[in-house]
Protein backbone atom coordinates (compact mmCIF):
# COMPACT_ATOMS: atom_id res chain seq x y z
CA UNK A 1 0.00 0.00 0.00
CA UNK A 2 1.12 3.53 -0.55
CA UNK A 3 0.67 6.62 0.09
CA UNK A 4 0.77 9.88 -1.83
CA UNK A 5 0.96 13.28 -1.16
CA UNK A 6 0.54 16.29 -4.33
CA UNK A 7 2.10 19.77 -3.08
CA UNK A 8 -0.30 22.24 -4.33
CA UNK A 9 1.79 25.20 -2.55
CA UNK A 10 1.68 26.91 0.77
CA UNK A 11 0.49 24.13 3.16
CA UNK A 12 -2.27 22.70 0.37
CA UNK A 13 -1.81 19.16 -0.13
CA UNK A 14 -4.06 16.51 -2.12
CA UNK A 15 -3.20 13.19 0.02
CA UNK A 16 -4.56 10.11 -1.55
CA UNK A 17 -4.24 6.79 0.60
CA UNK A 18 -5.28 3.27 -0.72
CA UNK A 19 -8.87 3.91 0.51
CA UNK A 20 -9.38 8.19 0.21
CA UNK A 21 -8.26 11.11 -0.86
CA UNK A 22 -8.17 14.26 1.67
CA UNK A 23 -7.24 17.81 0.15
CA UNK A 24 -6.23 20.33 2.76
CA UNK A 25 -6.42 24.28 2.69
CA UNK A 26 -6.53 24.60 -1.27
CA UNK A 27 -5.14 27.73 -2.62
CA UNK A 28 -5.18 27.59 -6.07
CA UNK A 29 -6.92 30.23 -7.97
CA UNK A 30 -4.76 33.15 -6.13
CA UNK A 31 -1.67 31.25 -6.80
CA UNK A 32 1.29 32.36 -8.85
CA UNK A 33 2.50 28.34 -8.94
CA UNK A 34 -0.37 26.40 -8.68
CA UNK A 35 -0.14 23.07 -10.64
CA UNK A 36 -3.84 22.77 -11.36
CA UNK A 37 -6.73 24.66 -10.76
CA UNK A 38 -10.43 23.79 -8.69
CA UNK A 39 -12.22 22.75 -11.27
CA UNK A 40 -8.77 19.91 -12.10
CA UNK A 41 -9.68 18.28 -8.88
CA UNK A 42 -11.34 14.97 -8.21
CA UNK A 43 -13.49 14.96 -5.84
CA UNK A 44 -12.24 14.44 -2.38
CA UNK A 45 -13.82 12.31 -0.21
CA UNK A 46 -12.71 14.61 2.97
CA UNK A 47 -11.77 18.92 2.71
CA UNK A 48 -9.76 20.00 5.74
CA UNK A 49 -9.01 23.71 6.49
CA UNK A 50 -7.15 24.35 9.18
CA UNK A 51 -8.09 28.17 9.74
CA UNK A 52 -9.68 31.71 7.62
CA UNK A 53 -6.47 33.34 6.44
CA UNK A 54 -6.82 33.89 2.26
CA UNK A 55 -4.32 31.22 1.68
CA UNK A 56 -5.45 28.62 3.75
CA UNK A 57 -9.56 28.35 3.33
CA UNK A 58 -8.28 29.29 -0.61
CA UNK A 59 -10.76 27.97 -3.02
CA UNK A 60 -12.90 25.12 0.06
CA UNK A 61 -16.23 26.92 -1.18
CA UNK A 62 -15.55 26.75 -4.89
CA UNK A 63 -14.24 22.85 -4.35
CA UNK A 64 -17.00 21.51 -1.61
CA UNK A 65 -20.09 23.50 -3.65
CA UNK A 66 -18.69 21.95 -6.96
CA UNK A 67 -17.90 18.22 -5.48
CA UNK A 68 -20.45 18.37 -2.25
CA UNK A 69 -17.46 17.04 0.06
CA UNK A 70 -17.73 17.32 3.32
CA UNK A 71 -15.44 19.75 5.06
CA UNK A 72 -13.83 20.08 8.43
CA UNK A 73 -13.11 23.05 10.46
CA UNK A 74 -13.20 25.46 12.84
CA UNK A 75 -16.77 27.66 13.83
CA UNK A 76 -15.57 30.71 12.42
CA UNK A 77 -14.80 29.07 8.45
CA UNK A 78 -17.80 27.18 8.83
CA UNK A 79 -19.79 30.42 8.91
CA UNK A 80 -17.52 32.10 6.08
CA UNK A 81 -18.30 28.64 3.72
CA UNK A 82 -22.14 29.19 4.69
CA UNK A 83 -22.05 32.43 3.83
CA UNK A 84 -19.72 31.57 0.57
CA UNK A 85 -22.65 29.11 -0.25
CA UNK A 86 -21.25 25.99 0.83
CA UNK A 87 -24.72 23.47 2.33
CA UNK A 88 -23.94 24.17 6.05
CA UNK A 89 -24.72 20.42 6.07
CA UNK A 90 -21.57 19.18 4.35
CA UNK A 91 -19.71 21.26 7.15
CA UNK A 92 -18.85 19.99 10.82
CA UNK A 93 -16.83 22.55 12.96
CA UNK A 94 -14.70 21.30 15.26
CA UNK A 95 -12.32 22.61 18.28
CA UNK A 96 -8.65 20.83 19.37
CA UNK A 97 -9.32 17.93 20.61
CA UNK A 98 -12.47 17.10 19.15
CA UNK A 99 -11.85 13.28 17.24
CA UNK A 100 -14.09 13.05 14.61
CA UNK A 101 -15.20 10.42 11.85
CA UNK A 102 -16.16 11.81 8.26
CA UNK A 103 -16.88 8.81 5.54
CA UNK A 104 -14.70 6.34 7.26
CA UNK A 105 -11.56 8.78 8.07
CA UNK A 106 -11.01 9.65 11.62
CA UNK A 107 -8.95 13.22 12.37
CA UNK A 108 -7.96 14.62 15.80
CA UNK A 109 -7.94 17.91 15.68
CA UNK A 110 -4.80 19.94 17.34
CA UNK A 111 -4.51 23.32 18.86
CA UNK A 112 -2.38 25.84 16.59
CA UNK A 113 -0.45 28.66 17.97
CA UNK A 114 -1.79 31.04 15.76
CA UNK A 115 -4.75 32.89 14.95
CA UNK A 116 -7.90 32.63 12.70
CA UNK A 117 -10.46 35.16 11.24
CA UNK A 118 -12.91 35.73 8.74
CA UNK A 119 -14.98 38.30 6.95
CA UNK A 120 -18.31 37.67 5.94
CA UNK A 121 -20.38 39.47 3.33
CA UNK A 122 -22.08 41.44 5.63
CA UNK A 123 -18.72 42.95 7.15
CA UNK A 124 -19.13 40.82 10.33
CA UNK A 125 -15.42 39.66 11.77
CA UNK A 126 -15.59 36.37 13.51
CA UNK A 127 -12.49 34.62 15.32
CA UNK A 128 -12.23 30.87 15.79
CA UNK A 129 -9.60 28.28 17.04
CA UNK A 130 -6.96 27.61 14.31
CA UNK A 131 -5.88 24.13 13.92
CA UNK A 132 -3.69 21.43 13.19
CA UNK A 133 -5.12 17.90 12.27
CA UNK A 134 -3.66 14.20 12.64
CA UNK A 135 -5.08 11.47 10.25
CA UNK A 136 -3.99 7.64 8.88
CA UNK A 137 -4.11 7.23 5.28
CA UNK A 138 -3.48 3.55 6.15
CA UNK A 139 -1.75 1.24 8.61
CA UNK A 140 1.73 2.78 9.50
CA UNK A 141 1.12 6.19 8.22
CA UNK A 142 -0.15 8.53 10.51
CA UNK A 143 0.00 12.32 9.37
CA UNK A 144 0.69 15.98 11.29
CA UNK A 145 -1.07 18.32 8.87
CA UNK A 146 0.85 21.27 11.52
CA UNK A 147 -1.14 24.08 9.76
CA UNK A 148 0.31 27.68 11.11
CA UNK A 149 1.67 26.86 14.35
CA UNK A 150 4.35 28.46 16.11
CA UNK A 151 6.42 25.62 17.99
CA UNK A 152 5.85 25.03 21.24
CA UNK A 153 6.58 22.34 23.82
CA UNK A 154 3.32 20.79 23.12
CA UNK A 155 5.22 19.14 20.14
CA UNK A 156 6.90 16.89 22.30
CA UNK A 157 2.85 15.80 24.19
CA UNK A 158 1.57 15.24 20.68
CA UNK A 159 4.54 13.18 19.75
CA UNK A 160 4.26 11.26 22.97
CA UNK A 161 0.16 10.42 22.89
CA UNK A 162 -0.45 10.36 18.75
CA UNK A 163 2.81 8.91 17.17
CA UNK A 164 2.81 10.65 14.01
CA UNK A 165 5.23 9.29 11.00
CA UNK A 166 5.33 12.27 9.03
CA UNK A 167 4.92 15.58 9.81
CA UNK A 168 3.77 18.80 7.28
CA UNK A 169 5.94 21.53 9.12
CA UNK A 170 5.93 24.46 7.99
CA UNK A 171 8.97 26.17 8.07
CA UNK A 172 9.24 29.50 5.66
CA UNK A 173 6.83 31.99 3.91
CA UNK A 174 5.78 32.08 0.83
CA UNK A 175 7.27 35.59 -0.29
CA UNK A 176 5.64 36.23 -3.59
CA UNK A 177 2.32 36.41 -1.63
CA UNK A 178 3.65 38.69 1.31
CA UNK A 179 2.61 41.79 -0.37
CA UNK A 180 -0.74 40.72 0.08
CA UNK A 181 -0.60 40.86 3.87
CA UNK A 182 -1.22 44.73 5.05
CA UNK A 183 0.89 45.96 7.74
CA UNK A 184 4.21 48.77 7.98
CA UNK A 185 6.45 45.71 9.51
CA UNK A 186 9.06 43.04 6.94
CA UNK A 187 7.71 39.25 8.02
CA UNK A 188 11.04 37.46 9.01
CA UNK A 189 9.89 34.11 9.35
CA UNK A 190 6.99 32.20 9.16
CA UNK A 191 5.53 30.98 12.46
CA UNK A 192 8.00 28.65 12.60
CA UNK A 193 11.73 29.06 11.39
CA UNK A 194 13.50 26.55 9.60
CA UNK A 195 15.18 25.56 12.78
CA UNK A 196 12.18 25.43 15.26
CA UNK A 197 10.23 23.31 12.03
CA UNK A 198 13.25 20.85 12.35
CA UNK A 199 12.94 20.80 16.21
CA UNK A 200 9.52 20.21 15.78
CA UNK A 201 10.31 17.38 13.64
CA UNK A 202 12.88 16.01 16.54
CA UNK A 203 10.24 16.32 19.13
CA UNK A 204 7.37 14.57 17.30
CA UNK A 205 9.77 11.58 16.14
CA UNK A 206 8.43 11.26 13.14
CA UNK A 207 10.35 9.17 10.41
CA UNK A 208 9.34 12.16 7.40
CA UNK A 209 9.67 15.89 8.10
CA UNK A 210 8.31 17.78 5.08
CA UNK A 211 8.98 21.13 4.61
CA UNK A 212 5.83 23.05 4.54
CA UNK A 213 4.30 26.64 3.35
CA UNK A 214 5.83 28.07 0.70
CA UNK A 215 5.98 28.21 -3.19
CA UNK A 216 9.56 28.11 -3.67
CA UNK A 217 11.93 25.45 -2.63
CA UNK A 218 14.43 27.44 -3.28
CA UNK A 219 13.92 29.58 -0.48
CA UNK A 220 16.96 29.79 1.85
CA UNK A 221 14.58 28.72 4.99
CA UNK A 222 13.54 25.56 3.26
CA UNK A 223 16.94 25.00 2.28
CA UNK A 224 18.07 25.67 5.55
CA UNK A 225 14.93 23.13 6.69
CA UNK A 226 16.61 20.05 5.59
CA UNK A 227 19.65 20.66 6.64
CA UNK A 228 18.41 21.36 10.06
CA UNK A 229 16.29 18.57 10.12
CA UNK A 230 19.62 16.18 9.22
CA UNK A 231 21.40 17.90 12.07
CA UNK A 232 19.20 17.23 14.86
CA UNK A 233 18.27 14.09 13.92
CA UNK A 234 18.79 11.47 17.02
CA UNK A 235 16.74 8.46 14.94
CA UNK A 236 19.26 8.03 12.48
CA UNK A 237 16.36 7.04 9.91
CA UNK A 238 14.48 10.81 9.58
CA UNK A 239 14.01 11.79 5.95
CA UNK A 240 13.56 15.28 5.32
CA UNK A 241 11.94 16.49 1.73
CA UNK A 242 11.12 19.62 0.42
CA UNK A 243 8.68 19.37 -2.85
CA UNK A 244 8.26 21.87 -5.51
CA UNK A 245 4.44 22.62 -5.79
CA UNK A 246 3.44 20.12 -8.15
CA UNK A 247 5.16 17.10 -7.24
CA UNK A 248 4.21 14.23 -5.38
CA UNK A 249 5.57 12.63 -2.02
CA UNK A 250 5.35 9.02 -2.15
CA UNK A 251 5.10 6.99 1.41
CA UNK A 252 5.70 3.84 1.17
CA UNK A 253 7.67 2.96 4.35
CA UNK A 254 10.54 3.26 4.96
CA UNK A 255 11.04 4.79 1.73
CA UNK A 256 10.20 8.14 1.45
CA UNK A 257 10.83 10.24 -2.07
CA UNK A 258 9.36 13.08 -4.18
CA UNK A 259 8.38 12.37 -7.41
CA UNK A 260 9.25 15.30 -9.65
CA UNK A 261 6.67 16.82 -11.94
Amino acid sequence: MTTRLRFLGVVGYEITGPDCTILTDPYLMGSPVAPCQPDDLDTPDLILATHGAFDHIGDTAVIAKRTGAPVLCGPDVRFKLIDDGVDPDQIQAIVPGIRTEIGGIVVTPIESHHASSVTLSDGTVLTGPPLGFIFDTEPGVRIYHTGDTAISGDMRIIGEIHSPTVALLGCAQPAALLHLVPGPGTILSGEMNSYEAALAAEWLGVDCAVASHYLDPQNPQVVEFVEHVNALDTTGRRVALAPKVGDTIVIDPPDYRVEAV
